[in-house]
Parts: C-alpha cells; structure tokens; sequence
C-alpha cells in the first residue's frame, strides 16, 4: 500500500505564502479541503511574512508550499530558492506567476511546480495534488 493511501486520515499541510489577504482566500478556495479524492484534506498554514515562511519551513511540518511571486517585500520566488537552498527536506513548492514570462524565474527559484494568473481552479488544484502525491511517497526521516 502506498504512503498516500495509508496517511489518507491525516489531513497534509499546505502552506499558503502571500502578502495579500485575497490572494491567499483564492487559493484556498480553488483547492479546496481535498484537491482529489485519493489525497487527504489539506490543513491550511496561511502566512503573510518571509519570516513566518521560515519560521513554519523550520518545524518541519509542512507537506506542500504555495508561493505568490508578487508578494512584497519578500516575493515568493525568492522565498522558495532560499528554502530550497537551506531547509532539510524541504516541502515541495508551487509558484504562482503573474506572467508566463516569468516562467524563467519559477525555473532558478527550484519551484517543483508553476500556475499563471489568473487562477485556474483545475490547474492549481491538479498541482497541489501531484505535490501531495509526492510528498506523501518522498518524506525523509526526521533527523
């Protein structure tokens, strides 16, 4: 049996990264409490801070990380390199773009996923699920 089966009545936690109160009420909303019915539900960590991105990245705990590359100060494509490059197992992340020529920069941040405004419910919620799938079979030991 896969880990994804058997961790089916634990909800996975998503961590949800914009500076914009709306952003993050969209991306929730477009997910949804389980992205696809062999997952989960997600626990939403809604964060509007680099430093509380950090602070959350640094208990381990989170499965899934969505990052808007607009927020400010702190965009989220430089948020998810910097985890990238100093977290231990570190979660999975889906970047969120304004353009679709920013795809360049989604590509040196590490993210393992990419969505283009404006949301698309299908496409962001099949991302989060791929991400959750991975995650579920790729977990390290904790150390």
């Amino acid at each position: 049996m896969s880990s994804t089966a058997s961790s089916a009545e634990s909800a996975m936690k998503v961590l949800v990264y914009s500076d914009d109160a709306n952003t993050r009420e969209q991306i929730r909303l477009a997910i949804g409490r389980r992205p696809a019915a062999d997952l989960p539900k997600v626990e939403y960590v809604e964060v509007a801070t680099q430093p509380a991105v950090v602070e959350r990245l640094d208990k381990g705990d989170i499965d899934v990380a969505i990052v808007d590359g607009e927020a400010q100060p702190a965009g989220g494509l430089g948020v998810c390199r910097q985890a990238k490059d100093e977290v231990y197992d570190c979660p999975p992340f889906l970047a969120i773009i304004a353009r679709r020529d920013d795809g360049w920069l989604a590509t040196w941040s590490r993210a393992d996923a990419v969505v283009s405004l404006p949301l698309d419910p299908m496409a962001l919620a099949n991302g989060v699920a791929d991400l959750m799938r991975w995650r579920a079979d790729n977990r390290l030991p904790a150390l």
